[in-house]
């Protein structure tokens, strides 16, 4: 367990599952969430055809789409009961193409303040026989405020 960031919500845990339960695009990938900690979320996708671009890698889309719902669940874990969290900012770098049989993606936080949490996001490829490859790296600005 992370014991660098308190959740201020003690249920945060069930918060995300409630959360994941209206992620339809997450259901229509087929993403779910594998590890739910406070300040720290992993994540798993089983690589299909469907996911792939014309050169048969993972679409860096995709990619992205990971590292987002990882860094913004962890930025989640942290925020308060009423509160939302959205994305205002990320920035990815893709080091390696996606072939393999799934990504797996871990999202920690940096930084909490009262309004913005900074967070990172690692992308790794799941390969038959070979070692898990990091494919992408990404930092992501997440906001939370208080839904109208």
């Amino acid at each position: 367990m992370n014991t660098l960031f308190q959740p201020r919500n003690p249920d945060f845990r069930a918060v995300i599952a409630d959360k994941m339960t209206r992620q339809h695009f997450l259901h229509l990938i087929g993403m779910t969430l594998t590890a739910v900690e406070p300040g720290r979320v992993t994540g798993y996708l089983p690589l299909e055809q469907k996911h792939h671009q014309q050169a048969g890698f993972a679409h860096g889309g995709l990619v992205a789409a990971v590292a987002d719902t990882v860094a913004g669940f962890a930025a989640a874990t942290l925020a308060a009961t009423a509160e939302a969290v959205v994305t205002v900012e990320l920035k990815i770098s893709y080091l390696h193409p996606g072939v393999g049989t799934a990504l797996r993606g871990e999202g920690t936080v940096l930084k909490v303040g009262s309004t913005l949490t900074f967070t990172e996001a690692e992308v790794w490829c799941e390969r038959a026989g070979l070692p898990d490859l990091l494919i992408a790296k990404a930092t992501a600005t997440m906001m939370a405020f208080a839904p109208r």
